[in-house]
């Protein structure tokens, strides 16, 4: 079992972007970037292998709600997924695919504020 991860060098570029203009910490901005990839129905299979960015422990990024993370990333892959399956790999292609489309709606957006009522109304659709 795993309890370690490493993201690609782009979502720590990414990560850390974010955390100095919203002052949040970098695995609450993983968890904000994971759930919005959860938000995308598309696979996120055959991403690019990149390990050469930030590490994080499954619980400093998960924490009490793993088990949840689970289930939503299970329900997302559309088949049972081991442990070894989630953690580190399917949450890692979600960490990875979610940063830039978080990243991106933050410059829509133009601040942090914006960009959270932004996420709260797509996440009512």
């Amino acid at each position: 079992m795993y309890f370690r991860l490493r993201t690609s060098a782009r979502t720590m570029r990414d990560l850390k972007y974010l955390q100095s203009c919203t002052g949040l910490t970098p695995n609450i901005i993983a968890r904000l970037a994971i759930a919005r990839s959860l938000q995308d129905p598309t696979p996120v299979e055959g991403m690019s292998p990149d390990n050469n960015g930030l590490e994080l422990s499954r619980s400093t990024l998960t924490g009490s709600y793993d088990i949840i993370y689970k289930v939503l990333i299970t329900q997302h892959c559309g088949r049972r997924l081991s442990d070894e399956e989630y953690f580190p790999y399917y949450i890692k292609l979600h960490l990875d695919r979610g940063c830039p489309v978080l990243l991106d709606e933050y410059r829509y957006a133009g601040n942090f504020d914006k960009m959270l009522r932004n996420l709260v109304q797509v996440g009512s659709r």
